[in-house]
Parts: structure tokens; sequence; C-alpha cells
């Protein structure tokens, strides 16, 4: 942590990196399988989805669970499960706006690339304050192969005017710094009680481990 960061823009995750969202997802798949006749869906389920975009999750739930429905009403009903807590109640992470504030200062541009459902994420944004602040929001609705490939982080760096190099990704999730990585960003990975199990391996891979987002500030140049 003692090297300095020159960078020109930076590309946030929503989901466990902005705001405080996983114990949402790790709830809504078993109660949606629940719901649908899964007797006690397995708990390990939550963790393998969270690396998928909604499409591909739907996708497996249907096939592993041999459930009746399409996958159209798979989305849509986990959509309509989730968006209570996206509209009303999700929190920032810790460290957050203070961060956010103190790029807007800077003039340094950012914006965000996420999984999650566009509607969720601009309801949540909004409601935060965040959404008219950040240059943009990527989905799996422009990027629907996920961020197991890096389409969706070039996208972004595009958007901001700027080289992979000069841009941070910051994540909570190993896979997604992973990409970003291979893909030739600046990366740093931010803590989430969801990722715990990956921390050793995140703090390996990435170029930053932090705790909070506010601990930037003091890595820029």
């Amino acid at each position: 942590m003692d090297r300095m960061l020159d960078i020109k823009g930076i590309i946030f995750d929503l989901d466990g990196t902005l705001i405080d969202s996983m114990q949402v997802w790790y709830d809504v798949d078993r109660r949606f399988l629940i719901e649908n006749g899964v007797s006690n869906p397995p708990r390990e389920i939550s963790e393998r989805l969270k690396k998928m975009t909604v499409f591909q999750s739907s996708e497996v739930l249907i096939s592993e669970f041999d459930l009746k429905c399409t996958q159209k009403y798979v989305i849509n009903r986990i959509e309509e499960l989730v968006r209570i807590e996206y509209e009303e109640n999700i929190p920032l992470k810790p460290g957050a706006m203070e961060l956010l504030n103190f790029l807007d200062s800077r003039s340094i541009p950012y914006g965000i690339a996420t999984a999650t459902y566009k509607t969720l994420a601009e309801a949540a944004l909004n409601r935060l304050g965040i959404l008219e602040k950040s240059a943009f929001l990527l989905t799996d609705k422009e990027y629907p192969k996920g961020k197991k490939f890096p389409d969706i982080f070039l996208g972004a760096a595009k958007m901001l005017g700027i080289s992979p190099s000069e841009t941070l990704v910051i994540e909570d999730s190993l896979h997604c710094i992973e990409t970003a990585k291979k893909a030739g960003f600046c990366t740093a990975a931010v803590y989430d009680e969801s990722a715990a199990p990956d921390r050793e391996q995140l703090e390996e891979t990435a170029d930053y481990y932090i705790m909070r987002l506010d601990e930037i500030e003091e890595l820029i140049k």
C-alpha cells in the first residue's frame, strides 16, 4: 500500500463495492427456489451464481432444479423480490460517498460497471445520489457476457476516454479482479463479507487491497 496511484479515471463495481447489497442476493436465490418448490436449496448456490449475469444464472436455476418456468419469469420474479431493497433500503459501503466527493474535487471521472439488473442499479443509485455523479452505468444489457470477459471494462475505459493502464478498477469479487488485471487495468479489491473466503487470493491478485473505499484517497497522486 506504499505505492501511489497515477490514474486518470475509475471503474466501480456496484454490488459489494459501492453498495452493501450482497446479502440480498444470497437470500433471494434461496427464497426464489423455495417458492418454486425446491425444499432446502443448497446454500452454496448463491456463491456460484454471483459470478454470472442475470441471464446466465436464470438458465442455471431452471436446468439444475428442473423448474417448470421460463427464463423470463425467473429474471422478472427475482428482480421483483429484490426491488424494494434497492429502492428503499440498501446503503452505501463505508467510505463510498467520501471517495466520490474526493474524486469530484480532483476532477477524476468515474463510472459504474455491474452485472445486476439495470433498473435496480438505477433505483439504488438515484436514491443514494450517485447516478448523476457518474459518467455512465454499464450492465449486462450492454455487455451480456459478463465480467468473466474484459469487454465491459474495456468499454468503460473507452467511455472515460483513457487506456486500461490509466484506469483503476475497484471490485469486491476475485473473478472480476482477475479479468480486469489480465486486461491491463490497475485493480483495487475492497473488502466485502461475501468475499471473505477469497481474501488471501484477492490480496495476492489485486494491485491494492482496501477495507474501506476512502482509503483510495491516500493513494492518489
